[in-house]
């Protein structure tokens, strides 16, 4: 079982039974929902979300809490309709496989701190209140994403491919393109149902992309079962990398007029120049979803998110990724913008991966990597990892994973030197990790 800020998953069945939820939804109920507070819950589609769902309505009525049941929703629409509620509880696993399921908890529209879910995770015995009631409830997501994106019910209309996997995001995303008015072809649209993985982001997506140019569409766009994340496959059946579908967005969010933008370390630095070029400013924060919304609101930032997931996050409407909100916000684009905001990305190139080392080196690695970045970088950040600035073009970021045993290298430079940027980060880090090693056997 894993646990932090993003949520608690496990496997289900293993390391995750429907008691461990009773116990953390409780702990969260008696915790946070005292005086007859209120509580949005909904679920994903995984095979355990059901009887998951059963336990969570259950631990939260005996603690006397009134809870909205959405049953299934994406993570997007349940962050909206919490904003009217002070918690909210998403039972999802996010794009992890199957068999795994979790709880994401929501307190007053965002995510939880680190406290919360110190108090969350704590072993605590509760006597059980006067029970509470349950309403199930029809979320107003669709309209208010229309009002909130001044009602782009253009002439330019569009012809979509979507893939919601199966996920939460059916039918859904189907509503909102609907009342867009872009006219849609669907796969993978039932429920539970879908010819692919969980995760779009690691698959080839060859099946929307034939669903894309067989049809002549503008656009397809991808969910993973929650549906905060969005891939996008334009109109050659090419899947685009993640920091130019966080471009498209923010160049919708600056037609919207929007100027003040949070982005993630390890965004590319086309955003910077374009965000800055078109008259905003830029403010980096930590990678992870809870860490741009927490500068979001520090910085009072009108939108942003992470290059690395195209996890774009509007704070006016959502305190979290909307993977809905993004397509929708990029389908409203101009061909010719588009085409304009992809040109800008495209002399730019990402490479990113990861190495596996153990956990009680990653922190002696990165101390190690400062000196070998030193020599060849213009500036060294320490706010998250380690980010070597090399020039106007380049950047070498190498940063623990929080949950895995692993480093995460991400390299960002012209097209001609990427490979070799990455290539050398990579194997520094193996012979620190090496040296670490030998050090340690002896």
């Amino acid at each position: 079982m894993k646990a932090s800020i993003s949520g608690i998953r496990g496997e289900y069945g293993n390391d995750l039974l429907s008691t461990d939820v009773c116990r953390f939804v409780t702990s969260f109920a008696a915790t946070f929902m005292k005086g007859k507070n209120s509580c949005i819950v909904s679920r994903d589609t995984r095979p355990s979300g059901q009887i998951l769902a059963y336990a969570t309505l259950t631990a939260l009525l005996e603690q006397g809490v009134q809870v909205f049941y959405l049953d299934i929703a994406p993570t997007p629409i349940t962050f909206r309709e919490a904003r009217k509620h002070k918690g909210g509880i998403m039972i999802t696993a996010s794009h992890n496989p199957l068999n795994w399921n979790g709880l994401k908890f929501i307190l007053n529209g965002r995510g939880v701190s680190e406290q919360d879910l110190e108090w969350i995770l704590a072993d605590k015995e509760y006597s059980p209140c006067e029970p509470g009631s349950v309403f199930q409830i029809t979320p107003t997501y669709v309209g208010d994403a229309l009002n909130f994106m001044q009602d782009k019910n253009h002439s330019h209309k569009k012809r979509i491919g979507l893939d919601p996997g199966g996920g939460a995001a059916c039918g859904h995303i189907n509503m909102l393109f609907h009342e867009v008015g872009h006219s849609f072809l669907a796969i993978n649209d039932v429920y539970g149902i879908s010819s692919r993985g969980t995760d779009p982001t690691v698959e080839n997506l060859s099946e929307l992309g034939s669903l894309v140019t067989n049809n002549k569409l503008s656009l397809g766009f991808a969910f993973d079962l929650d549906g905060d994340r969005v891939v996008v496959v334009d109109k050659y059946g090419r899947k685009m990398e993640p920091d130019a579908t966080l471009l498209l967005c923010v160049g919708a969010a600056i037609d919207q007029g929007a100027r003040k933008f949070v982005v993630s370390l390890d965004t590319s630095l086309a955003l910077e120049k374009f965000i800055e070029f078109s008259g905003g400013k830029i403010v980096y924060s930590k990678v992870g979803e809870a860490n741009v919304v927490n500068k979001m609101i520090e910085t009072g930032a009108d939108a942003g998110g992470e290059g690395s997931s195209a996890g774009y996050i509007s704070p006016n409407f959502n305190m979290c990724r909307d993977g809905l909100l993004a397509s929708a916000l990029i389908s409203s684009l101009e061909e010719e913008k588009q085409e304009e905001y992809l040109n800008f990305i495209r002399t730019f190139k990402q490479q990113r991966s990861k190495v596996y080392v153990p956990n009680s080196a990653k922190f002696k690695i990165i101390d190690n990597l400062v000196e070998p970045l030193r020599k060849i970088a213009t500036e060294i950040i320490l706010d998250d990892g380690i980010k070597a600035l090399l020039d106007e073009n380049s950047w070498i970021l190498v940063r623990p994973s929080n949950t895995e045993d692993i480093l995460r290298i991400s390299v960002e430079s012209t097209i001609n030197k990427t490979h070799d940027l990455f290539e050398f980060t990579k194997a520094e880090v193996l012979a620190i990790n090496e040296r670490i090693k030998r050090a340690t056997d002896n």
